[in-house]
């Protein structure tokens, strides 16, 4: 099925999970696609707690690793299940909260011009053959939506806050962006 995407910055079929951790771009253009890794608890899959972590709503006594996370005010733009499925938390039109302290080619503050999108995974577990398709056709998408994404600025988190991230990690690869 194809993407389409809206003028407000929402991707159709994609599910819709809104979050409130995001706000208005600065002015300037969207240049830059991080790709993240993220599971929770660490190293499980599926469930409903990245959604609620996305959204300010995870519960601490879910599991024990939530109590020192569940007040984190985080998002990314989108979320690519194992199984492929698309999830949308913020439109593309503002800024996600998914970099932190970051910098890419000197400039500061990465979530001002970048799209961040989520991979369920950890950095080291090999990533679905649905997550790469579902990957490749967002990715696409998106770099003829915004010409100043070009394939070199497609990125890990680890790239642009190296030392304190390391998604996506070894178990992600790279050779996927080259079939754009």
């Amino acid at each position: 099925m194809s993407l389409s995407l809206c003028p407000e910055g929402w991707l159709t079929p994609a599910r819709h999970c809104p979050s409130p951790h995001c706000d208005q771009r600065p002015e300037g253009e969207i240049s830059l696609l991080v790709v993240h890794s993220i599971s929770l608890p660490p190293g499980r899959f599926g469930g409903p707690y990245i959604d609620q972590l996305f959204q300010g709503k995870l519960d601490p006594d879910a599991d024990p690793y939530f109590a020192d996370i569940h007040q984190l005010r985080v998002s990314a733009h989108c979320l690519i299940r194992r199984d492929g499925e698309l999830v949308q938390y913020v439109p593309f039109t503002k800024r996600a909260w998914h970099a932190g302290l970051s910098c890419f080619e000197g400039r500061e503050r990465c979530n001002d011009f970048s799209i961040g999108i989520e991979l369920e995974g950890t950095d080291t577990d090999a990533f679905t053959p649905a997550q790469y398709r579902q990957l490749i056709q967002v990715s696409r998408l998106l770099l003829s939506t915004y010409p100043a994404i070009t394939r070199e600025r497609i990125v890990g988190h680890s790239d642009i806050a190296p030392g304190r991230k390391t998604d996506p990690g070894t178990g992600f690869d790279w050779g996927v962006i080259e079939r754009l």
